[in-house]
């Protein structure tokens, strides 16, 4: 699920536990020998952030502070849990909110704010009995009241049925927009409107139960995603394409084809993934020691589970990168190892001198998916302060993978050749590779507690080499501060105001922009402690600084995910 969300520490100098020789490498960073270095007390109370609100369907204006510039046209489109409760039953969960979809539409300088929620079928379901009716992450759906006890018993031996739940991002297949989550429903939507158009299946097109809600486009329009895919022998991930739009062709996923399929290290409990990466030659599937025990996800209705109670963290398993050729679907038989770490979101990836290169926020712990209860997010004083201080944080990192390997390659010595590079890659046999990652960031960034929700210029960095990425810190168990980095030094600049929490930051390139930080950041900052005072933040992609904000006359729900429609 999100990401939502801990320091990478796996700088040893013995590569793995059973490797019978060790390596050199940089020092421990500062956190992983005082873990406490990164504690907070007297956090501010967010309950606000995670509340139901109403949606605003009416376009409504905002009040402009500062400056918008007026080349900006189009919509800021975001998704995320706006509704968490029916009646007098309550979600568990912050994943389980409802879809609240929003659209902040900018032009010639001005900003007006809409919502809507989505009308999938669990919010009308849930609405029509005032209750809640349909099974979500982390939460399990009560059986009917007006069944009898013999009935109501007989309902946990049901099959749960997947969420439409689409509440994650929003995505775009064939110049359209749609909203998705990670099981296989998404909803096409109106993107000016923000209505709910169409219910889409993957499962109708190809076989798949499920995608991300983080694809990958090339510049011809040609889609790529991951989806779960369960039978009889067990389960298989599968890289998916989607081509480019074929006016003969009027359904959304017609022609989606699956690429390949790469079976788990354990077939009844596959590893959880939330995205992946891609190159311009390769996709990039990370499997790591996040499982989902497919026993019990069967049964947890019969033991009165959610979803949730299912997934779990393997410590003992070694991460596994899966190297997929993107134009002949053959999955490389070199496999890349390392320590145990948890990621949800990559940042970039590419190709250069033979190597392939990824960047990721990751972290060697994952609790987040428990973390996560509405329950923590709701805490005050000391409970909340113990909630935060409990997990680890996730901070950017690169692994280098060499790509040519064969019978001549050196075992035992590291193959990293790039100049100013610390990270390590071993190669122990002619099929296993075993990697070390290294900073993409120096130690003021433990000050902001890590990064997640990475950006980039993505039209003109994706699966390119890149100078900057934008992200959130997390002094909070949800975003505090918005940051860039620059991988040339790794220095970092941030905005950060006490009591003010931004969503992802979403880069706007500038009309004929030359270089790669020409533009802008976009990001809505929300506000627990005054009511109705949400606004959309603009900074100044390169110097960092404010230009402008919006301040919208309502107040707004943390939310996850979401991209800028331009209509310029």
């Amino acid at each position: 699920m999100i990401a939502q969300h801990i320091h990478f520490r796996f700088f040893r100098s013995v590569i793995s536990s059973s490797s019978p020789f060790t390596i050199s490498h940089r020092k421990p960073h500062p956190s992983a020998v005082l873990n406490t270095s990164w504690e907070r007390h007297g956090l501010q109370d967010i309950a606000p952030l995670v509340q139901s609100v109403e949606e605003t369907p009416e376009p409504i204006p905002t009040t402009v502070k500062g400056t918008i510039p007026t080349w900006i046209h189009g919509n800021l489109l975001r998704n995320g849990p706006g509704k968490f409760e029916f009646g007098n039953q309550h979600f568990n969960h912050w994943f389980d909110g409802m879809a609240l979809m929003h659209r902040f539409q900018i032009a010639d300088g001005q900003v007006t704010y809409r919502s809507r929620f989505l009308r999938s079928d669990s919010y009308k379901q849930n609405s029509e009995m005032n209750r809640i009716v349909v099974s979500e992450f982390g939460t399990l759906a009560f059986p009917d009241p007006c069944k009898n006890i013999f009935q109501r018993f007989l309902s946990r031996f049901e099959t749960m049925k997947p969420t439409d739940n689409a509440n994650v991002s929003f995505v775009k297949y064939k110049g359209e927009y749609y909203v998705s989550t990670e099981t296989n429903f998404m909803y096409k939507i109106d993107p000016d409107t923000l209505k709910t158009k169409e219910k889409v299946d993957w499962s109708k097109f190809i076989a798949v139960n499920g995608a991300t809600a983080h694809p990958h486009i090339d510049p011809d329009g040609t889609v790529y995603n991951m989806g779960n895919s369960y039978s009889s022998k067990g389960m298989s991930y599968n890289i998916i394409r989607v081509p480019p739009k074929n006016e003969d062709f009027d359904d959304t996923l017609q022609e989606a084809k699956v690429l390949c399929s790469i079976s788990p290290a354990d077939k009844n409990k596959p590893s959880y993934y939330h995205s992946f990466a891609m190159t311009e030659n390769y996709v990039v599937f990370i499997e790591q020691p996040i499982k989902m025990d497919l026993l019990k996800i069967v049964t947890s209705r019969m033991r009165g589970k959610g979803i949730s109670d299912c997934i779990y963290w393997d410590p003992k398993q070694e991460t596994v990168f899966h190297v997929v050729n993107k134009h002949t679907g053959k999955v490389n038989p070199v496999k890349y190892h390392t320590k145990a770490l948890s990621t949800f979101h990559q940042i970039n990836a590419f190709e250069e001198d033979g190597f392939l290169i990824v960047d990721m926020c990751c972290s060697d712990d994952d609790q987040a998916f428990n973390i996560y209860c509405l329950q923590n997010l709701r805490k005050s004083g000391e409970a909340l302060d113990d909630v935060y201080n409990s997990i680890d944080r996730y901070f950017p990192c690169r692994f280098v993978l060499p790509l040519c390997i064969n019978n001549e390659t050196p075992l035992k010595q590291n193959l990293n050749t790039r100049l100013n590079s610390s990270a390590s890659a071993v190669c122990l046999s002619k099929d296993k590779v075993f990697c070390m990652s290294e900073d993409l960031h120096d130690n003021e960034l433990l000050d902001y507690g890590g990064l997640e929700f990475p950006h980039i210029h993505y039209d003109r960095c994706n699966t390119k080499p890149y100078r900057y990425f934008y992200g959130c810190g997390f002094g909070h168990l949800v975003a505090d501060s918005l940051i860039k980095i620059d991988l040339e030094s790794k220095k970092l600049k941030a905005w950060c105001q006490p009591g003010l929490y931004p969503s992802e930051p979403v880069f706007v390139p500038s009309p004929n922009a030359h270089e790669e930080d020409d533009g802008v950041i976009l990001s809505v900052v929300l506000t627990p402690t005054e009511d109705k005072g949400t606004f959309l933040l603009v900074l100044d992609a390169k110097t960092f600084e404010e230009v402008g904000r919006a301040k919208v006359p309502i107040n707004i729900p943390s939310g996850f995910h979401g991209t800028f429609n331009s209509l310029a």
